[in-house]
């Protein structure tokens, strides 16, 4: 995934230009219209994924995705591919959709024809609008197949914290660099707010706050709870320079993201503290890579479990 994701990006962003030229053409790109196409990206997209829709997946996903017609999110799952034919679309659609990041690709309108030809229309852009953090998504998802009496939870709960595994890794932010301040931001107007630098303050501001409050409420729901180990939030809030923009794609800097990547995996498990809404390291907690490898195990051994349990688990003759 990691090669993929290096080869096809490189391709997907041009090249930086350098000098006062590129700038101000870069400027008034993006004032215009986004900043790049989106071709390639969906050109590899639609080959990867060809026509295989939503409800073939080998596992159960949810993709969040904003629609801007009605203003409204829109969260593409399996499970809701099953009861809702009208949601079971192209997985290509989907994924152009969920990327199409307002400013940088533009927003994606696809119909999808299911049952009896009915028609239904999607205007989408970046789940990140929804959702910048999926996980509580995610965990709104399962909760709903467990309240429908799905079979595959029969033995939970809704409410049962105790069984629930959450991993959520974070895209890293610059959190830590405290590149904004009020008294810089007492000055700003409107182009202020939207370009400064080579950041997008409002947006990094939005992003942010809504990605740090579900990390905020599912670690108050956990430890409420008393399952605060079974939430692991892996996250790098240091980066700087070109590893915190969206659209670094040189070798160089993909290449530098690895090893953050790497390194973080190393760093020790850490936890927000909700009343400064930073990150601590737990003590005794370990490091992230040995959390990985206990949940890894707990999920291994939960699935055995099920499928020990499960009336629609196959059985075999010896």
């Amino acid at each position: 995934m990691t090669i993929f994701l290096l080869m096809t990006t490189c391709i997907l962003m041009v090249s930086n230009c350098s000098g006062l030229l590129g700038f101000v053409g870069k400027l008034l790109k993006s004032i215009v219209g986004p900043k790049y196409d989106g071709e390639y990206l969906h050109k590899v997209i639609r080959e990867k994924l060809g026509e295989t829709r939503l409800d073939e997946t080998l596992t159960n996903v949810v993709i969040p995705t904003f629609n801007i017609e009605n203003l409204q999110p829109i969260i593409f799952s399996t499970y809701q591919a099953m009861r809702m034919s009208s949601l079971d679309a192209r997985l290509s659609d989907i994924c152009i959709g969920t990327s199409a990041a307002p400013t940088y690709l533009p927003a994606y309108y696809f119909k999808n024809q299911y049952k009896q030809g009915n028609v239904r229309e999607f205007n989408l852009v970046d789940g990140g609008v929804a959702a910048n953090n999926p996980a509580l998504v995610a965990i709104n998802q399962i909760t709903k197949q467990i309240l429908d009496g799905s079979p595959d939870f029969f033995p939970i709960k809704p409410m049962d914290y105790g069984r629930f595994l959450v991993i959520s890794v974070g895209t890293g932010s610059s959190k830590a660099q405290k590149k904004y301040s009020a008294q810089k931001a007492a000055k700003w107007g409107i182009f202020g707010w939207l370009l400064n630098g080579s950041s997008t303050p409002i947006v990094d501001v939005f992003t942010q706050a809504s990605a740090d409050m579900v990390d905020l409420h599912i670690s108050a729901v956990f430890q409420a709870f008393h399952s605060q180990e079974n939430y692991l939030r892996i996250q790098e809030d240091n980066l700087n320079g070109t590893a915190a923009s969206v659209d670094g794609a040189t070798k160089g800097n993909l290449n530098k993201l690895v090893e953050i990547g790497q390194s973080l995996l190393m760093k020790p498990v850490s936890r927000v503290n909700l009343d400064s809404g930073l990150f601590e390291p737990i003590e005794n907690g370990g490091t992230n890579e040995d959390a990985l490898k206990k949940f890894a195990k707990l999920l291994s051994e939960e699935k055995r479990f099920r499928e020990a349990k499960s009336p629609f688990s196959k059985k075999t003759s010896t």
